[in-house]
C-alpha cells in the first residue's frame, strides 16, 4: 500500500518533481508511516479473531496463538493503531480522522464485519481505495487520475476478497460464517465475481477511451491488465477446488501490481 501511495503522490500528483524531492519528503514519509502502522495493526488484530478459523484454512500460516500469544498480539495492535493515529493527525485534521476510520473499520471487519454476506467484501475494498486517496487530502491535490485509480483499486479488491472467501469456506463454514459463498454457494459467488469484473472492465475501457491517443497507455492496459483479467475470468469459470482458488487469488494479486505500475506512464510517457 506504501508504494501505492508512493505511486500516486510522484506518478498522479507531483509527475514533474524529481523523485528525491516527492520520496524524502518528511510529512510523506510520516504519511506512509502511519498507514503501515494501521495496516499492520488490522492485520494483527485480524489474526487475533481468526485464530480458530485460520488453523482449518491456512494451519502453516497460524502466528498469534503459536508464536504469540493473543495478549501480546491485541497489545501491538493497540500500539501500532495508537502511533498511526496519533502520527496521522500530526498531518492534518482530515488525515486524522481517514485514519481513524481505517483502524476502527479494520476492528469492526475482524471482529465481526468479515463473517457478513458480501459486507466484509465491500469494507476491505473500500478501505484500499481510500488508502489511494488519502494522499491527494494529504498533498490538497485531486485530479480524474486518482478518482480512477481508486475506482480500479476498489474493484479489483473486491474481486480478490470474494475469491479468498471462496479459497478459504471451509473454515469460514466451520464456524457458522455468511461469507458470499457459504450463502449463495461457488457456483453463486462465480455470477457476483463476473458482476464485478464486468464493472471492473468497463472502468478500465473507460479510461483507455479518454486516454485513446495515448498509444503507450493504451496498449500498455489491454495487454497488461484487460487481457489477464479475461483470461482470470474464464479460470473462475474453471474453478472448483481450494488449490484453484489459492492460485487466482495470486493472479489477482499479479494484475493489481500491473495496473498499479500503469501510473508510473503519467509521469514517463
Amino acid at each position: 500500500m506504501a508504494f501505492c501511495q508512493l505511486l500516486v503522490r510522484a506518478c498522479l500528483l507531483l509527475p514533474h518533481q524529481p523523485w528525491s524531492q516527492v520520496l524524502f519528503d518528511t510529512r510523506f514519509l510520516l504519511l506512509l508511516f502511519s498507514t503501515f502502522c494501521v495496516a499492520a495493526a488490522g492485520y494483527i488484530i485480524n489474526d487475533y479473531y481468526d485464530i480458530k478459523i485460520d488453523a482449518i484454512n491456512k494451519p502453516k500460516r497460524v502466528v498469534v496463538g503459536k508464536f504469540v500469544n493473543r495478549r501480546q498480539a491485541m497489545l501491538a495492535h493497540l500500539v501500532l493503531s495508537a502511533i498511526g493515529v496519533f502520527v496521522s493527525f500530526s498531518l492534518g485534521i482530515k488525515v486524522g480522522l481517514i485514519h481513524v476510520g481505517a483502524a476502527l473499520l479494520l476492528w469492526g471487519y475482524s471482529a465481526r464485519l468479515k463473517q457478513t454476506f458480501l459486507i466484509g467484501n465491500i469494507t476491505i475494498a473500500l478501505l484500499s481505495a481510500t488508502m489511494v486517496l488519502v494522499v491527494p487530502v494529504f498533498d490538497n491535490l485531486a485530479n480524474k487520475a486518482v478518482w480512477a485509480y481508486a475506482a480500479f483499486v476498489f474493484l479489483i479488491s473486491i474481486v480478490r476478497e470474494i475469491i479468498k472467501d471462496m479459497e478459504d469456506v471451509k473454515g469460514d463454514a466451520s464456524f457458522d460464517c455468511r461469507t458470499l459463498p457459504i450463502v449463495v454457494g461457488i457456483p453463486g459467488a462465480k455470477w457476483f465475481l463476473y458482476f464485478f469484473i464486468t464493472a471492473f472492465a468497463i472502468t478500465l475501457l473507460t479510461g483507455v477511451i479518454y486516454r485513446i491517443y495515448e498509444v503507450l497507455f493504451t496498449a500498455y492496459i489491454l495487454l497488461l491488465v484487460i487481457v489477464p483479467m479475461g483470461f482470470l475470468t474464464y479460470k473462475i469459470y474453471r474453478a472448483d477446488r481450494k488449490k484453484d482458488f489459492t492460485r487466482l487469488s495470486r493472479q489477482v494479486k499479479w494484475i493489481m501490481l500491473a495496473g498499479m505500475l500503469s501510473m508510473l506512464l503519467f509521469r514517463y510517457a
